[in-house]
């Protein structure tokens, strides 16, 4: 008797634990369950909205127009927004150019020339990607394109001009000097002969063995140096180029060209790649 007794104790108390075990389950499952399953926030079908201390109001249609933006899943109800004094939905982002982003939810109308850069970096940051696909076929940022296709074959471009920038700084630092002036080789080939003296020396292009390479590799003795390069885009380019950025970057620059380096390679042969003076005015 007591052995069947002390039985029926044991299935008794394996039912507790099993009792047990099932209400810590629900629990965790409880625990578990996304938050957006017990609280979805509701929007109104015109919103107000405060960007960044700008007031808009729009239809919340528009802000779902394209499902896998930023703005989409903001208001699906699934995150909660906060809101400020006056009820309006608040997001923390500058809202100068956010009418733009509305407008082109709106009717697909686009930004003008002057804003489109400022518009597609807030399109970036939205998500939005048909807004940015129509941005990226607008000037300024499809001749942007193009220059980047030329700029890619000079990987190490952007280090130059970071070089060009930190060496007039500190030229002008250590001579007290409203301005520095540096020496920049620009250079678009290997060959050492001029455009205009290739007629004379056709030899030259026929393709050398690394021994007669070596004889004309060689550094000219300037502060930077850029090339070569294999692409239509010349020297004046590329020159183009370094001016446009340095001048993006607030830095005043004037250049031209003093000649040519004049190292003798070999034979009666000489280097003769354009040497430009920059003059860097940083007051």
């Amino acid at each position: 008797m007591v052995v069947i007794s002390g039985h029926q104790g044991s299935e008794q108390s394996d039912d507790i634990m099993s009792g047990s075990d099932s209400r810590d389950g629900v629990r965790k499952a409880a625990a578990n369950r996304p938050a957006n399953t017990l609280t979805v926030q509701e929007f109104p079908e015109v919103v107000p909205l405060n960007v960044g201390g700008t007031y808009f109001t729009t239809r919340l249609s528009t802000l779902r127009r394209y499902e896998d933006t930023m703005l989409a899943a903001m208001f699906s109800g699934r995150h909660r927004i906060p809101t400020d004094s006056e009820g309006r939905f608040f997001i923390d982002r500058d809202g100068t150019y956010f009418g733009d982003i509305l407008n082109f939810l709106r009717s697909y109308d686009l930004p003008p020339r002057e804003r489109v850069r400022t518009v597609y970096k807030e399109a970036q940051y939205y998500s939005i990607g048909p807004l940015l696909e129509c941005l990226d076929e607008l000037q300024p940022l499809a001749s942007e394109k193009v220059r980047k296709a030329f700029l890619d074959l000079l990987p190490y471009y952007k280090e130059n001009l970071e070089k060009i920038i930190d060496i007039a700084k500190q030229r002008a630092i250590q001579r007290k000097a409203r301005f520095a002036k540096l020496k920049i080789c620009v250079y678009k080939e290997e060959m050492p002969v001029t455009p205009y003296e290739r007629p004379l020396y056709n030899s030259l292009r026929f393709d050398r063995s690394e021994n007669e390479t070596k004889l004309f590799e060689h550094h000219c003795e300037v502060d930077v140096s850029f090339g070569p390069w294999e692409a239509i885009a010349d020297v004046y380019d590329l020159l183009h180029c370094i001016v446009t950025d340095l001048a993006d970057r607030g830095i005043t620059v004037d250049h031209q060209c003093i000649g040519v380096c004049d190292k003798h390679l070999i034979n009666y042969y000489y280097c003769k790649r354009p040497i430009y003076e920059f003059k860097i005015t940083w007051w």
